[in-house]
């Protein structure tokens, strides 16, 4: 085979690799209608490949499914190759058989919950602000370890905690703020949806499964308490993935009626309880001088029912807050540690926390929690 004959073919293997339940003989026919090829011609090619990978890896004493990738160079040749036998491969395919593997064992009939009527109400916000699944920080560098399980720890400890530190009041009603940066990278490069690099701990598609997942866990610790309102607010690092994983979790509890879903790609939203009209956004669009009249314009009717008026704010990873004519603007703390450019901007030493709030039908915001770490 000629080098450009050859390199075709690595990436045909590369990209579309053998299913765990698909035999080789279904596999070979598979990519031989892809190309136009036969199945026996495939096979040809995938055993002169892997026939030459095997020699490289075993002159270098290396197990073959060890190699992702690598180059050959020769007297006569320069080639990248990505080896179809990486035992570490896994694919677009693999993650959405998996979600819709999960999704159909668990596929979860939750019963209905009757809830008795609470005179003196309460609604609960709580707001996991600025994760960051994915983000690394070390602590020979920053001062704090960081990672992806770390990650997912505090958020469980921090919704438990505001949890723990509401008890006493009367809660009918929660809302709990999703996306705003919940996932730290947009790409298997490894970067922010505008292409800006990261450094991560953990694969891509394991942060956005162990973010599935703490949704699924923080949502579940909520629902006996009170009827939960999921607000999705898109963002900078997971503009992508973010909306991709609210809509997974709007799927996942599709059958249960204690909660409802606003996972709309609009980059503001709102939400009326009482006298209140809350709103939410990521923070890293419309300046907070605006957000006063954005939210009049685009609530009008809730504007005008409600007294009590806020918008809760992300992005910054520390504490704002402001009044303005008719409205108060509030940035969260983030539970997320500091990364190596943020050590080094000295952008940094901010209380880590996640936040929550109480509002009175009647009279707005009576109460905040703080689960620092």
């Amino acid at each position: 085979m000629s080098n450009n004959i050859k390199q075709q073919y690595f990436e045909l293997f590369t990209n579309n690799p053998i299913h765990e339940d698909e035999s080789k003989s279904d596999y070979y026919d598979r990519l031989g209608q892809l190309v136009g090829k036969s199945g026996l011609t495939i096979k040809e090619r995938y055993l002169q490949l892997k026939s030459k990978i095997n020699d490289y890896c075993e002159t270098a004493g290396i197990p073959n499914n060890n190699v992702k990738h690598g180059w050959v160079k020769t007297k006569d040749t320069s080639l990248f190759f990505t080896n179809p036998d990486y035992k570490g491969a896994v694919n677009y395919d693999t993650i959405r058989e998996k979600l819709i593997d999960d999704l159909k064992a668990y596929a979860p009939k939750y019963p209905k919950i009757k809830r008795n009527k609470i005179k003196d109400g309460h609604l609960l916000v709580i707001d996991p602000a600025d994760v960051h699944i994915g983000k690394l920080c070390m602590a020979f560098e920053t001062g704090e370890d960081y990672n992806e399980n770390i990650a997912v720890k505090r958020v469980l400890e921090g919704v438990q905690g505001i949890i723990d530190k509401s008890q006493g009041y009367n809660i009918d009603k929660i809302l709990f703020i999703g996306g705003n940066d919940i996932l730290h990278i947009d790409s298997p490069k490894r970067q922010t949806t505008a292409g800006t690099p990261q450094d991560t701990d953990g694969m891509w598609y394991s942060n956005f499964l162990k973010a599935k997942q703490v949704y699924i866990d923080c949502l579940e610790m909520l629902l006996p308490l009170a009827d939960v309102h999921f607000t999705f607010n898109p963002s900078n690092h997971d503009y992508q993935s973010g909306f991709f994983l609210a809509d997974v979790i709007k799927s996942w509890f599709r059958l249960n009626k204690n909660i409802t879903f606003d996972c709309s790609i609009a980059h503001r939203k709102g939400f009326r309880y009482g006298l209140n009209l809350i709103g939410t956004t990521h923070g890293d669009g419309a300046k907070m001088s605006d957000l006063p009249l954005l939210m009049a314009v685009e609530f009008p009717q809730w504007w005008a029912e409600t007294k009590h008026r806020y918008v809760y704010t992300h992005h910054v990873h520390h504490k704002t807050s402001k009044d303005f004519q008719g409205i108060t603007i509030e940035s969260l703390r983030s539970p997320s540690g500091t990364d190596s450019w943020h050590h080094k901007k000295g952008y940094q030493h901010n209380p880590k926390a996640i936040e929550g709030f109480l509002h009175s039908k009647d009279n707005g915001q009576v109460a905040r929690f703080t689960h620092i770490f």
